[in-house]
């Protein structure tokens, strides 16, 4: 950030995205609180000012990354207004982007892994957050006409999850590549069944 950009964007932010970037790059127990205030261009004293603990800048972060996938749903809505349908493919469309995108995979998932703690504090953070992403999921494919829309939600999520998982052990000439074939067809396998 030595174009002046450092100056400009608050403490609390820089140190926000800097975390978020080195631990979606890195890991989470791979980036020590030291390499996140060098590279936001801070000090300890600044990020403890702002998040109590690591563990509560992992809360934070997690919480950012759910932020921008509340965002993609807005825009879908905005592009398809009255298309549920369309919706569900645009979802299927941007999940197939950020396979390609990104072979690092979803932050909340690696962050489970990761934190096998089961009394760690971002756990109960993660299975919220990935609960109301299901939620959201199962709400659009029973609002696109599918009978068995929690089976859908589900079946595409699991199905999103292996490709994710198939993308960072193969890379992306492996089974990550059928991706939005699969999923198109299972959204015309369960319509077709609801009708």
């Amino acid at each position: 950030m030595a174009d002046g950009t450092s100056e400009r964007v608050r403490p609390r932010d820089r140190i926000l995205e800097t975390a978020q970037d080195m631990f979606h790059k890195h890991g989470i127990k791979g980036v020590g609180v030291d390499a996140i205030t060098e590279a936001a261009g801070t000090n300890k004293m600044t990020l403890y000012r702002h998040f109590e603990s690591k563990d509560d800048l992992v809360i934070e972060c997690l919480r950012a990354t759910a932020c921008k996938a509340g965002a993609m749903w807005d825009a879908f809505e905005a592009e398809y207004p009255s298309d549920k349908l369309a919706q569900l493919h645009a979802w299927v469309r941007k999940a197939a982007d950020m396979l390609r995108a990104d072979s690092r995979g979803c932050d909340m998932a690696n962050a489970a892994i990761e934190l096998s703690e089961t009394d760690h504090p971002a756990r109960r953070v993660i299975k919220e957050l990935k609960e109301a992403q299901r939620d959201r999921l199962v709400a659009l494919c029973r609002d696109a006409g599918v009978g068995q829309a929690e089976l859908l939600a589900d079946t595409l999520s699991l199905l999103l999850e292996g490709a994710r998982v198939s993308m960072q052990s193969v890379g992306a000439e492996g089974p990550s590549a059928q991706f939005v074939r699969m999923a198109e067809g299972l959204i015309v396998s369960f319509r077709g069944a609801s009708r």
